[in-house]
């Protein structure tokens, strides 16, 4: 090797060429700042410079003088901790009750069933579901595999399986007119994007958002969801040296009209005769931060089902040892809170009538909206539950340029527009429907 001569060195070089020289090659991919935190900051700057600017970026609910929406007793019950519960570490997978009550707020009354129906399941304490979702990338594929998304997901999700060394593989949000036979749900693209997977990979995740799909709002009804699953179960069987792993990212499910439905789909799946193959794991991706209003807290929980307990073991002990490797435990004392919480019934009682308050907002919210995208012309996506809705649109960066001009200020993504009805006030929702309607006539009249 030749020897460096730091004195003979170019006295400027660029900064990609300085940031090779110590950066890894998966590093220096790295730049740009989060689309949806730089459109917050625009209308926090609008904002603090006194126009009347309307905020549909954050993905939190917000109440309607703009401060963020609080389940109270959730934070009373973190507050009236134990010191000690602030300051130690929590056990490495969880505390045990936290486990415990992480699957029955992931699954409902249909825990219960799955269990008499010989089903096993685990739970890890996660910080969000964020870390669901890398304990999956990192134990469900191997590097350079694909992942099988919507073509319109979260944005995260790209940077996890790239921070993971995966890809990903995509199918249709929406079946064309020609192939809706399920409401909601490209059956046929679906199907042919696992069978695509299953011949050329040894796994095939899929990453589903449902229900109140972020960024659409969108939610599959009943008979989608036991198409899909029938049609997971069924390539299962066909590839039987092929693992599955299908993934519910339930981040929203407590804003949905149907809050467990795919446990529930699940249970009548299996009360009408199906077989779960053995190399198939069913996982839900649980996040705290919505739900109990505790965002900053990050605490989640990836539950996993299988019929076999062996299985279940070896998969909790596999977790546990990836999220050691990725942030040692999760946060204590929210852990400790909620099973506290929920193991009084008055006190559940009073957190379930606040979610039902917040809950009823974000409908009345949603209608409004609808009506007036109505009224205004907007050509909406289907859009049902939780916290957002979607403009699909080429044209996404200009007609969200056009719409700021007048200080309504909402995010730009691949394929669309994502409207954050959880942030807007409910006295702005004609105004946002309306401003959005110019700012597709604006920018060429059509979307």
């Amino acid at each position: 090797m030749g020897e460096i001569n730091v004195v003979d060195a170019p006295a400027q070089v660029m900064a990609s060429e300085k940031e090779m020289l110590f950066l890894s090659d998966h590093a220096v991919s790295k730049k740009g700042n989060d689309t949806i935190f730089g459109c917050y900051a625009r209308y926090l700057q609008a904002a603090e410079s006194g126009a009347d600017a309307v905020n549909g970026t954050v993905g939190a609910l917000l109440t309607d003088s703009g401060r963020l929406a609080v389940n109270t007793i959730v934070i009373d019950e973190i507050r009236n901790a134990d010191e000690m519960e602030f300051a130690s570490y929590a056990p490495l997978k969880g505390i045990p009750a936290f486990l415990d009550l992480s699957k029955s707020l992931a699954l409902g009354g249909s825990r219960e069933q799955l269990e008499s129906l010989g089903i096993h399941m685990t739970s890890i304490a996660t910080p969000g579901g964020s870390g669901s979702l890398h304990i999956a990338a990192k134990c469900f594929a191997n590097p350079g595999e694909k992942v099988l998304l919507r073509d319109r997901h979260w944005g995260p999700y790209t940077g996890f399986l790239d921070g993971c060394g995966l890809k990903m593989e995509t199918y249709p949000l929406l079946p064309s007119q020609d192939h809706d036979d399920f409401p909601f749900f490209d059956h046929l693209s679906f199907e042919q994007a696992v069978v695509k997977l299953a011949n050329e990979q040894h796994h095939v995740m899929t990453w589903l958002n449902d229900p109140a799909h972020n960024p659409t709002g969108l939610s599959l009804p009943s008979e989608s969801r036991i198409e899909l699953l029938n049609i997971f179960m069924r390539q299962a069987v066909n590839h039987s040296k092929v693992g599955f792993t299908l993934l519910i990212d339930s981040a929203y499910h407590f804003y949905a009209q149907e809050t467990h439905g795919w446990a529930n789909t699940i249970v009548e799946a299996l009360q009408s005769g199906m077989m779960w193959p053995e190399n198939l794991v069913i996982c839900f991706a649980l996040s705290i931060s919505k739900s109990h209003t505790i965002y900053g807290m990050r605490n989640g929980a990836l539950i996993c089902l299988h019929p076999e307990e062996e299985i279940v073991s070896r998969l909790h002990d596999v977790f546990g040892v990836t999220g050691r490797q990725a942030w040692s435990a999760s946060p204590r004392v929210s852990q400790h809170a909620l099973c506290n919480l929920h193991a009084d019934a008055q006190k559940s009682l009073v957190w379930r009538e606040s979610l039902d308050e917040f809950h009823a907002l974000l409908h009345e919210r949603r209608e409004s909206f609808l009506q007036a995208c109505q009224q205004y012309h907007v050509p909406i996506n289907p859009t049902h539950d939780g916290f957002f809705a979607w403009l699909e649109t080429d044209r996404a960066s200009e007609i969200v340029e056009a719409c700021a001009s007048k200080h309504v200020y909402l995010v730009p993504l691949d394929g669309g527009v994502r409207i954050g009805l959880c942030a807007i006030p409910t006295h702005h929702i004609e105004r946002v429907a309306k401003v959005i309607s110019e700012a597709i006539f604006e920018t060429k009249g059509s979307v």
